[in-house]
């Protein structure tokens, strides 16, 4: 289940998670920004996948098959999309909660206002860490499966799901980091979480791991018909 050769666009995430750590280690970067980043990097991976399934349905399929206790039907691009946006949604929703919770990073009730004060939580550092990513996200997007015709030959159930294995690992971690955050162990953390995030992300291959769950839910749907 690990990839056994490594492509620009893992060497290129190598170099993007590194430069949290040089920031951290040797420019005195906060720590609590970092993992506000991170949080943050849920969302950018969230809207680039959301893009992705537009276009799939905007230019090339309009409609694709969707399952549902053994009733396979085609349905619409944009159902896809909703459906996505609202369980991903909510999913990012309860992790950045619990973030702030943990950490106190935001001392307002009000929820939006939680959210409004992020951009001066960031400060200039967590901004441009922030642009970075979005441009390695838009870039490997290209690259990966617009560039190579991947889209083609995806189906849009796949696309949908494809954020929530990296996902889970990722906000799982930020949580437990939270932790360290707390006891003022930041800075060695933030080297740690970093490694753990570049050996997940760029070593364990989550497509393949995707491709077998989905033969086994269409299998399991195909029993259910028969």
């Amino acid at each position: 289940m690990f990839k056994h050769k490594l492509t620009i666009s893992d060497y290129l995430l190598i170099l993007v998670n590194l430069i949290p750590i040089y920031g951290v280690w040797m420019e005195g970067w906060d720590p609590k920004m970092i993992f506000i980043v991170y949080c943050l990097e849920s969302v950018i991976i969230g809207l680039v996948n959301v893009l992705k399934m537009a276009i799939v349905t905007i230019f090339y399929k309009s409609k694709d098959e969707w399952s549902n206790n053994g009733v396979i039907k085609m349905v619409s691009g944009f159902f896809f999309i909703g459906f996505f946006i609202v369980h991903y949604g909510f999913f990012i929703f309860v992790q950045t909660q619990i973030f702030f919770g943990i950490t106190g990073m935001s001392k307002s009730d009000d929820l939006l206002s939680s959210y409004s004060n992020l951009p001066a939580l960031l400060g200039k550092e967590g901004k441009l860490l922030l642009a970075i990513f979005i441009l390695y996200y838009t870039l490997q997007t290209f690259y990966s499966f617009f560039s190579t015709g991947q889209y083609k030959t995806t189906s849009l159930m796949k696309i949908m799901f494809e954020p929530y294995m990296r996902i889970f690992v990722q906000q799982f971690i930020v949580i437990i980091g939270s932790f360290f955050l707390i006891a003022g162990a930041g800075k060695m953390f933030i080297l740690v979480f970093a490694f753990v995030k570049i050996f997940s992300e760029v070593y364990v291959n989550f497509n393949r791991f995707l491709n077998i769950a989905e033969r086994k839910h269409w299998n399991m749907e195909e029993k259910k018909k028969d």
